[in-house]
């Protein structure tokens, strides 16, 4: 599992299926290529000082490396944007609310993300 570091790279996960979250919103998007699965974090300013934003980053990133990368679809990005409830949330809970975003977003068929996306 990589991470995703680019700007474009974010934006285009932005443009992707959106699954919401008590502590995070999951955002995904299916490459054509062969590459790794590819995860991202983002934390904006509004959710504290410098130091909460980094807890709160570092609580995400834990949950990700603890989730079974089984639970990914492969080829695809995904970027967690987290939310303030996050420096809160037990962390058993957090990783059972990362379980159940990807099986939700699993669930979605394509056609209605790629329409629900561009009706906005």
């Amino acid at each position: 599992m990589d991470r995703l570091r680019q700007r474009a790279d974010f934006l285009a996960v932005a443009n992707g299926a959106r699954i919401n979250s008590a502590a995070f919103v999951l955002q995904s998007r299916h490459r054509d290529d062969g590459g790794p699965v590819r995860v991202g974090f983002t934390i904006t300013k509004k959710n504290g000082t410098a130091t909460e934003r980094n807890r709160i980053r570092r609580r995400l990133r834990e949950v990700v490396k603890r989730l079974d990368t089984v639970a990914m679809r492969p080829h695809s990005d995904y970027v967690l944007v987290g939310r303030r409830t996050a420096l809160t949330r037990d962390f058993a809970t957090l990783l059972d609310d990362l379980r159940s975003a990807l099986h939700r977003l699993d669930r979605q068929p394509q056609k209605s993300r790629d329409a629900s996306r561009s009706q906005t």
